[in-house]
């Protein structure tokens, strides 16, 4: 009797200890109610959550920088380090929006192509300003010493290999030449320019082309060498934005001004694939255009259609599969607190800026198969009509 009373007294206390809350002791970790389980499968090296490498787009509204995306994306797998893209839609104030999302997101690194690169300094000395590693990528970003660094084309030998193509397929004297160009907001539209310019002057010097559609150009078309005030005239006449409508409008109106004799075969300097084929449905369109030789950059596959129809010249080919990889071994040759390769530097009118600078290659139906497509850049399955 006595042991069932002990029994009894001690199931009671048990019953008690329960009814006031007691728990079972455990060594495995209790999570607080305001703490939420993560559903992310990225790996990272960023214990807190943050944002390792933040990266700045100018628009997804170009095939090119979707092009460069996808390779990002691409590449960004073979690191631990968490990334995040955005784009600003060709607009200056969502770009430094874009660059502030990040910072408060954490960024050690941030690579941005500005939209506009005098309008980007202000970004890019925020994100200075918070101790964030600036890498100016594909355009340079002026007027400001926040940015540490360039990983780029070189985008002068862009428009030599332009100009030089031109070169190579007039004959005669008296060619048609049209000119065009980018954003005078973009400082590799300069660039591009100055290269085209530097060989193609000594071609319009001595006749073999003749200037239709640039006043300013023809006043300055005895000048080997051009300033950047003398270069921001002729781009202001024969600028496209790199809108594909507004290239196709200035022909249009180029063409409709022209004289019959100012038409014939033409000779076209276009500053990219986008407004290259804007410009050649254009001059193709005009009964009186005989043959037109366009130049391009960037390889967009639109582009290459275009090359393997004769419709479009030629493309500068500059592999961003190179551009991405060397944007991103800076990157984080920065983040393992190390000095990343140059192999120049820029002036971008407040300090010299230090490049990595990539290769360009000149392509057009004679070898569109081997360095497009036998390189792997895209799938034969993407195009119609390759040999």
């Amino acid at each position: 009797m006595k042991k069932l009373l002990v029994t009894l007294l001690i199931l009671a206390m048990a019953v008690s200890i329960v009814a006031c809350g007691g728990k079972t002791p455990t060594n495995e970790p209790t999570q607080q109610p305001s703490e939420q389980p993560s559903n992310s499968a990225e790996p990272t090296q960023n214990t807190s959550g943050g944002i390792d490498i933040g990266i700045v787009l100018p628009t997804k509204d170009e095939p090119r920088w979707i092009q460069d995306e996808t390779r990002f994306t691409e590449a960004l797998r073979q690191t631990d380090y968490k990334v995040e893209v955005l784009f600003s839609q060709g607009d200056s104030a969502k770009e430094k929006q874009n660059v502030e999302a990040l910072i408060a997101k954490g960024i050690k690194v941030l690579i941005i192509c500005p939209h506009d690169g005098a309008a980007a300094a202000a970004a890019a000395e925020a994100a200075k300003k918070e101790g964030v590693t600036v890498i100016a990528y594909d355009r340079l970003i002026t007027g400001t010493d926040a940015v540490d660094y360039y990983v780029t084309f070189d985008s002068v030998a862009v428009g030599k290999a332009q100009g030089q193509y031109l070169i190579d397929k007039a004959t005669g004297k008296g060619n048609p030449l049209y000119l065009y160009a980018g954003a005078a907001s973009d400082n590799n539209a300069f660039l591009f320019f100055e290269g085209a310019w530097s060989v193609l002057q000594p071609k319009i010097a001595d006749g073999t082309f003749v200037i239709k559609n640039s006043s300013e150009a023809v006043a300055l078309q005895d000048k080997a060498t051009l300033t950047r005030d003398e270069m921001s005239k002729i781009i202001g006449q024969v600028t496209t934005n790199w809108d594909f409508n507004e290239a196709k409008n200035k022909a249009e109106a180029h063409l409709t001004s022209a004289k019959k004799e100012d038409k014939g075969n033409v000779f076209i300097l276009a500053p990219n694939d986008g407004t290259a084929r804007s410009i050649a449905d254009t001059f193709a369109a005009d009964k009186d255009v005989t043959s037109y030789v366009v130049t391009g950059q960037d390889a967009e596959k639109a582009s290459v259609q275009y090359i393997i129809d004769g419709k479009q010249s030629m493309t500068v080919f500059k592999d961003v599969r190179t551009l991405v990889n060397d944007a991103i071994n800076m990157a984080v040759t920065v983040l393992k607190g190390n000095t990343p390769e140059t192999t120049g530097s820029y002036d971008n009118g407040a300090t010299q800026v230090k490049a990595k600078q990539t290769e360009v290659i000149v392509v057009d139906q004679s070898n569109v198969k081997a360095a497009l497509i036998d390189s792997g850049y895209y799938p034969a399955s993407d195009f119609t009509g390759l040999n």
